[in-house]
């Protein structure tokens, strides 16, 4: 059974920086596609960044050069390290996973974590 937690989420200040973390456990197959979607109340969940098996990284216009996703670790840990925050990232984080490409569709991920806050204050 594939699992997904991440980790992270905290409230900052404007111009702060937070990294989130993501675990994918139970998940054997070569090709995969790990993303970050956010999600505001009353709104759709969006994908903001994402990382494939070779290490293909694609970032949302609203965060492309503040956020970066990497993976590493014993346990293939993802990360995302998210800097010069801003209040309108103010939102539910969630790490999400596949196999095959990645997508901008949430409903292609079959793969979810419960989600980590990140709140920042102006």
């Amino acid at each position: 059974q594939v699992q997904v937690e991440e980790s992270g989420g905290a409230s900052v200040e404007t111009g702060g920086s937070l990294r989130l973390s993501c675990v994918v456990s139970g998940y054997t197959d070569d090709s995969y596609c790990v993303a970050w979607f956010r999600q505001t109340p009353g709104k759709e969940r969006v994908g903001i960044a994402s990382i494939d098996n070779d290490g293909s990284t694609t970032y949302a216009d609203s965060v492309q050069g503040r956020f970066t996703a990497t993976q590493g670790g014993p346990e293939n840990t993802l990360y995302l390290q998210m800097n010069s925050l801003k209040p309108e990232d103010t939102a539910m984080y969630y790490c999400v996973g596949r196999s095959g490409f990645c997508s901008n569709n949430p409903a292609h991920y079959n793969y979810w974590g419960q989600g980590t806050q990140v709140t920042v204050s102006s």
